[in-house]
């Protein structure tokens, strides 16, 4: 399957994982934004800096309110620009829901929920484990987005 946003012709998986992180463990982007950020980058997507903001409001459980965590839903605006349609009707869109919804069982399997409250609950906002959980769900989920694409456009792993 060809995909004309991204000219990447192999992808370091780990190196996915550890730039997303290091976004999030430095403060320099949100979970959502690190991951855009790290996937536009990687993939060298030809899109604008401006799909990073997009993401923006994703962080904390969409928008501070503690639900759906930002990191999954960052994941998921991505896989939606990678597959998703832009014209009516487009049966493309089953593609987007199909891997979206994988993503979403991958989160809830590898961190038991996917509300941002509850994972919230167990650490001090702003405080080290917080900013240490929630970079290692921003990688995590940066890692399974790349993983998805690579697997889906049959881009080399290294």
């Amino acid at each position: 399957m060809e995909n004309q946003l991204i000219n990447a012709t192999e992808i370091d998986l780990e190196k996915v994982r550890v730039t997303a992180e290091g976004y999030y463990q430095r403060r320099d982007f949100s979970c959502s934004e690190a991951i855009m950020k790290t996937v536009k980058d990687e993939f060298q997507m030809a899109i604008s800096d401006d799909l990073i903001k997009a993401t923006s409001g994703l962080g904390a459980g969409i928008g501070m309110s503690g639900c759906v965590c930002g990191a999954l839903s960052g994941g998921c605006v991505v896989l939606g620009l990678v597959f998703g349609r832009s014209v009516p009707k487009d049966p493309q869109v089953a593609t987007a829901r199909r891997l979206t919804n994988e993503l979403h069982d991958i989160f809830r399997d590898h961190h038991k929920t996917t509300c941002c409250r509850i994972h919230l609950k167990k650490v001090e906002y702003g405080g080290p484990e917080h900013i240490a959980q929630c970079a290692y769900f921003t990688g995590d989920m940066a890692y399974e987005v790349a993983k998805i694409i690579c697997r889906e456009l049959e881009i080399k792993t290294i």
